[in-house]
């Protein structure tokens, strides 16, 4: 009897034993296959559109125009009517509350916004960080910390740990507060956690790190593997970017390419990224170098994503997706920490 004879039998047997629980299971996998490659297929035409979108729209040599289209790029996304904004002065910090009446006022996500420490701000990213808040059922609170080349390193860090401190006074509980960013705010809130953890102060409960850029000499493989793919990041640009911010610091300071950090002791992390990113291999070593440092990680890779898809979830699913996975996260870390 033939390999394909030979299952076939098997199946009947099965079909005869079990009736309707494999017959059930049998129809489970090719509905569940067929609903995959639907999904994908609808995220592969909605980032499609993401990727002429961005070439429609291509950076300007001039900081000052980035700054703009960047939160150009934020702003063309409203906010659903039930969600409250309010600004606040954070420690001296610019910074913005979003909430809905779902949202616990005991908890919140405090986020540091992406831009390569040159542009990016509370309006660029508005729209995703209050959908983080909502899916989490937590306020949020948005930091617009200080920009490179005006104020290069240590200032964004500076202003970032002030932000915490500043939560903390306000009467939030550590174990109430997860810390968020996006690329260069992923590098940032890194950096922001050994600073509290070496100075001694309470940790928040979880970070969430979307796309971090984590190394500022750029040395990850997937610069090289990955830079067809990218419409967003290369490594010319980050070098620029590192230049502005460093000023004349080493790249390899743990609290500016937080990878070459000690990173013993710091909370759980949810750290995601796309495949189609050429910072991917920060994501991947940071993945590594923290958890051989006993540190609690879960690295989510998304198929076909770019840098930054969660900016884009109005109109993609997999940033949806991705968020909704982010409010999980917190939600249930979080809920440890009230044990």
């Amino acid at each position: 009897m033939s390999s394909t004879g030979r299952i076939a039998s098997g199946v009947s047997r099965l079909l005869f034993d079990g009736g309707w629980q494999v017959r059930g299971l049998q129809v489970m996998g090719w509905e569940r296959h067929h609903a995959e490659g639907r999904e994908k297929a609808m995220a592969d035409a909605e980032i499609d559109e993401i990727r002429r979108m961005l070439k429609e729209r291509p950076r300007s040599a001039s900081l000052a125009e980035r700054r703009v289209r960047l939160d150009g790029l934020g702003a063309q996304y409203s906010l659903p009517p039930d969600v409250q904004v309010e600004p606040v002065d954070a420690g001296g910090v610019p910074a913005e509350w979003t909430r809905t009446q779902a949202a616990d006022p005991g908890r919140v996500i405090l986020f540091l916004h992406g831009g390569g420490y040159v542009s990016g701000s509370i309006r660029s990213h508005r729209h995703m960080v209050a959908q983080a808040g909502r899916e989490a059922a937590a306020y949020t609170l948005a930091l617009g910390y200080r920009l490179a080349p005006e104020h290069p390193f240590p200032a964004a860090l500076t202003d970032a740990v002030a932000g915490y401190r500043w939560l903390l006074a306000q009467g939030f509980a550590a174990e109430n507060i997860a810390l968020a960013g996006e690329s260069a705010g992923g590098g940032l809130a890194v950096a922001a956690l050994v600073t509290l953890r070496d100075s001694g102060e309470p940790l928040p409960s979880c970070a969430w790190l979307s796309s971090p850029w984590l190394d500022l000499e750029n040395a990850g493989a997937t610069m090289a593997t990955k830079a067809d793919v990218d419409p967003l990041i290369s490594k010319p640009y980050l070098a620029e970017l590192a230049a502005m911010y460093l000023g004349a610091a080493d790249p390899r300071l743990p609290l500016a390419s937080p990878l070459h950090a000690n990173l013993r002791g710091l909370p759980p992390m949810l750290i995601q990224v796309g495949s189609a990113e050429t910072l991917l291999d920060d994501a991947v070593r940071l993945a590594a170098a923290a958890g051989a440092m006993e540190v609690r990680v879960t690295l989510q890779v998304w198929p076909g994503m770019i840098h930054a898809w969660h900016l884009f979830f109005p109109q993609l699913e997999p940033g949806r997706r991705a968020l909704a996975q982010v409010g999980a996260f917190v939600r249930a870390t979080l809920d440890e920490g009230c044990v």
